[in-house]
């Protein structure tokens, strides 16, 4: 598919929505101007977060192809993940809370995974971490950890867990790009995770 049916096909499923520039562009967190530039096939020159920032909200991913030696993006990606969520549940580990990796869930016709659902037994607090290698889009990750901090309670009900506290962390890797998305959208984030990392790390212990 070419940049300008790929613009097409944004500007059709934003008008099928009801929605103007403006409204993706919010959702997105990204600029008007950009989401014209994107629907108009002007593709060169954006990134390709921010073109999957504007497909996140339209129910679009957008997958670019890559070839050459060690260009196995997936397993790449994959192995980050891991690597994140293996050293956030070592940390809440030694802390003395209890955790389970990659729980599935499927509760009134929402389904998805939680990254990590950590369980202190003595507070009986739950934990609902969501690791993301990189901020695409500000307002489907917000969208789906609500989501899944709001389902918390059924989806540890299996394990044995029943909590009096639900609460909800995002887990960056510390790199300059991931800290310059968040702040980008500064007032958004703070306003869903109030507690930056002293706090929370003083909340875990």
């Amino acid at each position: 598919m070419d940049d300008a049916k790929v613009g097409r096909l944004f500007r059709a499923i934003r008008q099928r929505r009801g929605w103007r520039q403006v409204d993706l562009a919010t959702k997105a967190g990204i600029s008007s101007a950009v989401v014209s530039y994107i629907e108009n096939g002007q593709l060169a020159g954006r990134t390709l977060a921010t073109i999957r920032a504007a497909a996140g909200p339209l129910g679009l991913s957008f997958e670019g192809l890559v070839r050459g030696p060690g260009a196995d993006l997936d397993r790449v990606l994959d192995a980050r993940h891991a690597a994140l969520l293996g050293s956030c549940a070592a940390w809440l580990a030694g802390l003395g809370w209890t955790y389970a990796a990659e729980v599935t869930y499927s509760e009134w016709g929402e389904r998805g995974s939680v990254d990590l659902l950590a369980w202190h037994a003595r507070t009986r607090t739950l934990l609902v971490v969501e690791i993301k290698t990189e901020l695409v889009s500000v307002e489907e990750t917000l969208r789906k950890h609500g989501e899944k901090e709001r389902l918390a309670a059924q989806i540890a009900r299996p394990l044995g867990w029943n909590p009096l506290v639900v609460s909800r962390l995002l887990v960056f890797p510390e790199d300059r790009t991931q800290r310059r998305r968040v702040l980008a959208n500064e007032s958004v984030m703070r306003s869903a995770y109030p507690a930056r990392a002293t706090a929370v790390k003083a909340w875990c212990r």
